[in-house]
């Protein structure tokens, strides 16, 4: 389905900035809304930054993008929406991949109670570095850090 008839399934006018920025997100997946940003204006130079803000949240509501936000870092989107997967984050450099969901027996995704709320994500966050933050010599791998519990 092109993103033209997706936009119109789903009810939303086809605009340029919808157009543009669904196919920024889908060249740079996991981008922040600042890179959202500056793809779409290679396209449309005079995309204001609340349009492109908009356009992220209509997109968003409805289900064409997702809204990844890990722990102390700002707001990702990407256009795999399709799943339920997970991602993994790096420590050292912010960098953020998806991860398939777990194999084998998974207890942590299977609540113990849902309190009556009916159950459709579980999400996960793996916490890292990624092969080129193992590999340099100054690595900030003290970021974000959990701290032992004997030593609180």
């Amino acid at each position: 389905m092109t993103d033209t008839n997706a936009l119109r399934e789903r009810g939303l006018r086809v605009t340029a900035p919808r157009l543009a920025v669904l196919e920024a997100v889908g060249r740079v997946p996991h981008a922040t809304a600042d890179r959202v940003l500056t793809e779409v204006r290679r396209a449309l130079p005079t995309v204001s930054v609340q349009a492109v803000y908009d356009v992220l949240h209509a997109l968003t509501d409805v289900g064409m993008l997702r809204r990844i936000e890990p722990a102390g870092h700002a707001a990702r989107y990407e256009r795999r929406v399709a799943d339920n997967h997970h991602h993994v984050v790096c420590r050292g450099c912010g960098a953020l991949d998806d991860v398939d969901c777990a194999v084998g027996p998974s207890p942590c995704l299977t609540p113990s109670s849902t309190s009556g709320f009916t159950i459709d994500t579980a999400e996960v966050t793996y916490w890292g570095l990624c092969p080129a933050c193992q590999s340099a010599p100054d690595t900030h791998t003290t970021r974000d850090q959990p701290v032992a519990p004997d030593a609180a």
